[in-house]
């Protein structure tokens, strides 16, 4: 008994892309191409903040560095590049001293408000 092709299998033999489609490439888009001012870099963070996720956050702050340049902020930061490399990654975990640091020298001062009201 022979099996017959499965209709999926004909029909997307029977498509073939056009030599514009073809010609179509995708690249990965990285944000740290767009945080170019002090307004999307606060942005960035209140984002980030707004889901409290804080390996969104470890990860927004590691674009941040990247679009200000990572080896020019990890000598400020007194760590090598791939340090500041492994302690921004989504498996990093940096000390607070070293998110405060970045934090001072991209211009920027951490802020507490309070998340609800309390209800008495």
């Amino acid at each position: 008994m022979t099996r017959k092709p499965a209709k999926t299998a004909r029909v997307t033999k029977a498509i073939k892309p056009t030599k514009a489609e073809k010609k179509i490439t995708f690249s990965k888009w990285d944000p740290a191409e767009i945080i170019t001012t002090k307004e999307r870099v606060i942005a960035f963070l209140e984002e980030a903040l707004e889901e409290n996720d804080p390996d969104l956050l470890l990860e927004t702050i590691g674009h941040i560095a990247r679009s200000k340049g990572m080896a020019q902020i990890a000598r400020e930061l007194n760590l090598d590049r791939v340090g500041l490399y492994k302690s921004l990654a989504p498996d990093g975990n940096p000390s607070f001293k070293t998110v405060y640091k970045l934090f001072d020298i991209l211009g920027l001062r951490m802020k507490l408000e309070q998340k609800n009201a309390i209800k008495a």
